[in-house]
C-alpha cells in the first residue's frame, strides 16, 4: 500500500492511493493502524506532504562501497550513524533553500525506513516487526563544509536538506536489487541498487536500537550510491527508487526566496 500524508479540507489527513484516487483513512496509520473509510478524493486534487515528521532522522553514511571509495574511505565495519535534525524534513515538491555557504551543495537520494513501532534493543530477526514501511530520501549535504568542519552536524543540518516523500510504501521488498536513481534536470548523476548496501536494514536497525529509542515515525535513512554531482540555484533533483516512486524538490537561493 502507499500510505499519503496531505492536506484536506484544512486538515491534515492520511490515505491509501488507488489508481487514481485516494481511499481516506481514519487517523494517523502509523500510530492508529489502517483504518479505511469510505470516502476518497481523487489524487490529482490533493498536494502530497512530508509523510511523517519524525522524532529522529538517523542516517547511515558510506554505506555504499563505490560510494566510500570515492570519498577516499574504506567503508565502516559497523554502520557510520549520524542525524539530522527534524527542521531539514521538507515534502515532495518543496524547495531546498540553498544556505549561503561556500562550495557545492551535492545530493544524496537514498531508501529509507519508517519506523513503525517504539524500538529498543531490537534483535536483528526481530527487525521486521518495527518497520511500518519504506520511503525516499534526499540526504542533502554542504560537501565543501563537511570538510572544512571536519564534522557532518552543520553540513547535513540545514534547513530543507531532509526532503522525503513522495509516500510510504508498506510493501515494499527491501532486499529485492531495486534500483537507485539520482537526476538532476533530467541527467543522472547517481545511480546504484539498494542490494549493493554494505550494512542491511535488520543489521542497522539492531546496531542504531541498541542505542537509543525509536519511536513511530522516526526515519533511518540508509545511504546513498556513488556519484558526486551537486546542484545549484534553479535546478530540480529527481530521485528514483524502483517499487517506490519518485521524489522531487527545485533548489533555490536562500537570498532570492521571497520573505
Amino acid at each position: 500500500m502507499k500510505v499519503v500524508r496531505f492536506q484536506h479540507d484544512g486538515e491534515l489527513r492520511y490515505g491509501l492511493i488507488e489508481g487514481d484516487d485516494v481511499v481516506l483513512v481514519e487517523g494517523d496509520p502509523i500510530h492508529d493502524g489502517i483504518h479505511r473509510s469510505s470516502d476518497t478524493v481523487p489524487f490529482a486534487d490533493i498536494t502530497p506532504l512530508a509523510p511523517v515528521s519524525p522524532s529522529k532522522i538517523v542516517c547511515v553514511g558510506m554505506n555504499f562501497a563505490e560510494h566510500a571509495a570515492e570519498m577516499h574511505h574504506d567503508g565502516p565495519p559497523t554502520p557510520l550513524i549520524f542525524f539530522k535534525p527534524p527542521t531539514t524534513i521538507i515534502g515532495p515538491g518543496d524547495t531546498i533553500v540553498l544556505p549561503p555557504v561556500e562550495g557545492r551543495i551535492v545530493h544524496e537520494g537514498e531508501l529509507t525506513v519508517v519506523i513503525g513501532k517504539v524500538a529498543h534493543r531490537v534483535h536483528e530477526k526481530d527487525w521486521a516487526d518495527v518497520v511500518f514501511g519504506y520511503t525516499i530520501a534526499n540526504d542533502v549535504s554542504a560537501r565543501d563544509v563537511m570538510f572544512a568542519d571536519g564534522q557532518w552536524a552543520r553540513a547535513k543540518g540545514f534547513d530543507t536538506f531532509c526532503p522525503i516523500g513522495p509516500w510510504i510504501e508498506t510493501e515494499f521488498d527491501p532486499f529485492a536489487h531495486n534500483e537507485i536513481t539520482t537526476r538532476v534536470d533530467g541527467e543522472v548523476r547517481r545511480h546504484g541498487f539498494t542490494g549493493d548496501m554494505t550494512h542491511k536494514i535488520p543489521e542497522i536497525i539492531a546496531f542504531v536500537s541498541n542505542g537509543l529509542t525509536l519511536y513511530p515515525g522516526d526515519i533511518i535513512c540508509t545511504g546513498t550510491p556513488a556519484g558526486l554531482g551537486g546542484f545549484v540555484d534553479g535546478q530540480t533533483v529527481d530521485i528514483t527508487i524502483e517499487g517506490i516512486g519518485t521524489l522531487s524538490n527545485p533548489a533555490q537561493n536562500r537570498d532570492d526566496r521571497v520573505s
